[in-house]
């Protein structure tokens, strides 16, 4: 339940604050007005999204709608771009109101993040920036995303380095923590230089066990000079916002996400963490208009070693969305961490264990909370997954395929979902059968 770490009133009241202002420390907050106690506080979070009511959204990991307070946040730069475009962007170009909400939900210092447009960014700019050197390997798995692929390729054939995939499991549905540690330990070898994971795989619905490699990687890493350190670089995109952990948690090196999927964050938006030691070691690829860089510029001094600001590729962006970033990771503390994090495991065990019960399914998803997150993946027996999906949509239920090598019929219990929708979507599953 929600109350475990607030009670119903400020949960309550917490939303109902006037949704720019509230959680904003850079604004005065007035006091909220009073609110009938509501009969579901999940129904209150999922009352602060302009979802469409005729259809049970079972895909809000792809893209996410906007809760009231990011709308109202994007509409309020938007007006004051178009009422003033030059005097309002010099006015915020300061990120500490997107960075200091972002570090604080992180648990880590608002200086070690960088701000980017996506996860593909993201691992662009990151993978594109290591200090790769001929002959360096690079080991990720074969369960990663296209855009991993994409980046480490290019960086490797911009470097010399070379690239290798290892398999973690055979089939995702028995996919174990130990198992996946010990597949990246069995695999590491002396020319290694970057281990790059996936935290949850959309694919197959799997968790990796990352604090369990970055364990393995520190183990190898101990027997090894400064220059030859191991990196553990993760695309973490659809673990953040539900797991309940913090950088440190983690214990990786870097660390990727767009906040335009499980956080609800503006569309456009993403972060790329990394440990404050490491930042220097980078190499940016995209100019910055931070201030470091540019005043070096200004005066012919040779360039600063690099910072998260540097590696945050400068540009006109699209700056109302991104000034809003803010109130996203607001909303999400307002809740609670670990309050989103029990509801979204509590929706898709549901789901799953319901999926597993049914004679014509085959469920690719762990049923382990240890091994999985918020995706689901799934067949149905005689029927192809884009025919599962078509059949749903049918149903006015919002499903999805993996649209990978392998495919899927794909179901992401979030958030915005209630059991009640979860009963009904499987009913409609077993009625395929």
């Amino acid at each position: 339940m929600i109350t475990k770490t607030i009670d119903r009133r400020q949960f309550i009241t917490g939303l109902a604050v006037s949704p720019v202002l509230a959680g904003c420390a850079r604004q005065a907050v007035p006091p909220a007005a009073p609110v009938a106690p509501a009969a579901d506080e999940w129904a209150r979070v999922r009352g602060e999204f302009a979802l469409s009511p005729d259809w049970l959204h079972f895909a809000g990991f792809l893209l996410a709608s906007h809760p009231t307070r990011v709308r109202d946040a994007i509409d309020r730069h938007r007006r004051a771009l178009d009422e003033n475009p030059a005097l309002y962007v010099e006015q915020h170009f300061d990120p500490d109101p997107m960075l200091k909400p972002a570090a604080a939900y992180m648990g880590v210092a608002p200086e070690q993040i960088a701000l980017t447009d996506s996860t593909t960014m993201g691992l662009a700019v990151l993978y594109g920036g290591l200090p790769l050197r001929a002959g360096d390997e690079v080991l990720t798995t074969t369960h990663d995303h296209y855009s991993t692929y994409e980046s480490l390729r290019l960086a490797a054939e911009r470097s010399g380095a070379t690239m290798r995939k290892v398999v973690l499991y055979e089939r995702a549905a028995q996919a174990t923590a130990e198992a996946m540690a010990r597949a990246i330990e069995q695999a590491i070898a002396p020319k290694t230089r970057v281990v790059a994971i996936t935290w949850v795989h959309s694919g197959t619905g799997v968790k990796t066990p990352v604090r369990a490699i970055a364990d393995v990687v520190a183990r190898a890493n101990a027997a090894r000079a400064p220059g030859d350190r191991i990196l553990l670089c993760v695309d973490g995109v659809h673990g953040f916002g539900i797991e309940d952990v913090t950088m440190a948690d983690l214990g990786c090196d870097f660390f990727v996400a767009g906040t335009h999927k499980w956080m609800f964050g503006p569309r456009g938006t993403g972060v790329i963490w990394g440990r404050p030691e490491l930042w220097p070691l980078m190499r940016p690829m995209i100019p910055c208009f931070g201030m470091a860089a540019f005043q070096a510029w200004i005066s012919g001094a040779p360039t600063p070693p690099t910072t998260a600001d540097m590696m945050t590729p400068g540009g006109f962006h699209s700056f109302e969305h991104r000034w809003a970033l803010g109130e996203a990771f607001e909303f999400h503390r307002a809740i609670g961490k670990a309050e989103i994090a029990a509801r979204i495991h509590d929706l898709n065990r549901q789901c799953k264990q319901g999926l597993h019960a049914m004679k014509h399914i085959t469920l690719h998803t762990p049923i382990d909370d240890a091994v999985s997150a918020g995706i689901i993946t799934f067949e149905v027996a005689g029927l192809k997954p884009d025919a599962v999906v078509k059949r749903l949509h049918e149903k006015r239920i919002i499903a999805s395929t993996t649209p990978y090598v392998t495919s899927y019929a794909r179901l992401a219990p979030g958030l915005l979902n209630s059991p009640a929708e979860v009963e009904t979507v499987l009913r409609e599953i077993r009625a395929l059968g």
